[in-house]
């Protein structure tokens, strides 16, 4: 379990605690450096697949006449920068994660302290505090605030980020994950259970604009004081830029601004992650639910830009650049990643379904046109006359789906956690005919008759 506890350190606890981060960010670059100059060398003297050893030395970067600082700085940072570098490259090694990069200065920072050089104490009238550093080289009680229960860490991070401070830790809360299923053997237990079963115990989420979340039958939005504290800052944003444009290049003034746009978009993403955390904890309390579905959205894709090029210049890109601000905004990864820890914690499962025509298929009888959805709300179908909410069908659909994996003995599971039948193909589309909408054809025969001579 992890918590991130806001800090308020002094003027002179800034100062020492960006000292710190700074030689902590100089260790991390000199690995980096370090291990870029030595690829260099293997590849230009060395045998054929040949590659430098990583390690965790750090002490060959402090020097007293061309890194003094270093010597003001507890030992035990350095060695955790260096170890974390070390950490990192062996995920990159192993394919979990990208190469250890270069960390810059700009206005941010971070330290890792373990067990020696930290403490929390516990006074007599009940308020608990952190020392921080060791006996000889310490920044004293840094003040934070504590809005949970917590057992004591064996490490913490403090990081820095435009101006605020914040303390990271992570403490063991009980639960066995050994004990839990993953992904896997959950889809083998499912698949064992019948129709009946799965509709009773499956939760169908779709994510949307209108409406976030539609989750069942019940959907979930911004409640109206988070859409009003989003909306003012979004108001006091645009007088920041215009206020950006106007101030001189490298002022103090246009630093200070700077600072305030970068606060005021932390605060409409901590809004944003504030609803996506209320929403997940609710859906996951449900009682009787223990599977939830969503779609495999590829949200990079559907965000990307409509300029296009000079040469084919993209059509309304105002309205499609209004659209991906929309969608970027309600967060919808992010409540995808919510749900599937929360999940996985309580002894539940997330999967996700295909995505194509969730939209466009009748929940009851399963047909597929486009003009089924006649308008963003409504959903009516052409085929049997079904009326309904477009999200709420979208999200019977999407049940639907899964449960029809599950039951079906050809269905694999990927990586990603996506149900695919195997018989149907990598995108795992229903076999229903689809209607062809009889504008195409008209405009396809034209093509037939232009190329006839």
């Amino acid at each position: 379990m992890g918590i991130k506890l806001q800090a308020h350190p002094t003027a002179d606890q800034k100062l020492v605690l960006s000292q710190w981060m700074g030689c902590a960010r100089f260790v991390w670059n000199a690995k980096c450096q370090e291990d870029n100059y030595l690829t260099v060398y293997a590849g230009k003297y060395l045998p054929v697949n040949t590659y430098p050893e990583p390690d965790q030395i750090y002490s060959i970067y402090k020097n007293k006449e061309l890194s003094p600082w270093l010597f003001k700085c507890p030992s035990q940072i350095l060695r955790n920068s260096a170890s974390n570098w070390y950490q990192t490259y062996w995920n990159f090694i192993k394919g979990m994660c990208g190469k250890p990069k270069i960390k810059h200065k700009r206005d941010g920072g971070s330290i890792h302290l373990t067990k020696e050089l930290f403490k929390f104490e516990k006074c007599d009238d009940g308020v608990t505090r952190l020392f921080i550093g060791s006996k000889k080289n310490n920044i004293g009680y840094l003040s934070i605030k504590i809005h949970r229960k917590f057992k004591e860490p064996k490490s913490i991070y403090i990081k820095k980020k435009k101006g605020r401070y914040t303390v990271s830790l992570a403490f063991d809360d009980g639960v066995d994950d050994g004990a839990l299923m993953d992904q896997k053997a959950y889809l083998d237990d499912l698949s064992k259970s019948s129709k009946e079963e799965l509709e009773q115990i499956t939760m169908g989420i779709d994510r949307g604009i209108a409406r976030p979340v539609q989750a069942g039958e019940a959907y979930f939005d911004f409640t109206p004081g988070q859409k009003k504290n989003k909306s003012g800052k979004e108001k006091y944003l645009k007088r920041l830029q215009c206020r950006l444009s106007k101030q001189k290049k490298g002022s103090k003034r246009r630093e200070r601004t700077k600072n305030k746009i970068a606060r005021c978009h932390e605060k409409v993403s901590d809004i944003r992650r504030d609803f996506c955390h209320q929403t997940s904890r609710a859906m996951v309390d449900k009682p009787g639910i223990k599977v939830y579905v969503f779609e495999d959205l590829k949200t990079k894709n559907m965000t990307r830009s409509a300029k296009g090029t000079i040469q084919t210049p993209g059509k309304n890109v105002k309205a499609k650049s209004g659209l991906n601000r929309a969608i970027l905004d309600k967060g919808w990864h992010m409540m995808e990643t919510f749900t599937k820890y929360k999940a996985y914690r309580a002894g539940k499962v997330v999967f996700k379904v295909p995505a194509p025509y969730t939209s466009q298929e009748c929940a009851v009888c399963g047909h597929t046109h486009s003009g089924n959805r006649s308008s963003q709300e409504l959903f009516l179908c052409l085929n049997c006359g079904n009326t309904d909410n477009a999200d709420n069908n979208a999200q019977k659909v999407i049940k639907k789906r899964e449960i029809n994996l599950i039951l079906d003995s050809g269905t694999e599971l990927s990586k990603r956690g996506v149900l695919l039948d195997k018989g149907r193909g990598a995108n795992g589309k229903p076999h229903e005919a689809k209607a062809t909408c009889a504008h195409g054809c008209e405009t396809s025969k034209k093509r037939e008759l232009a190329k006839t001579p």
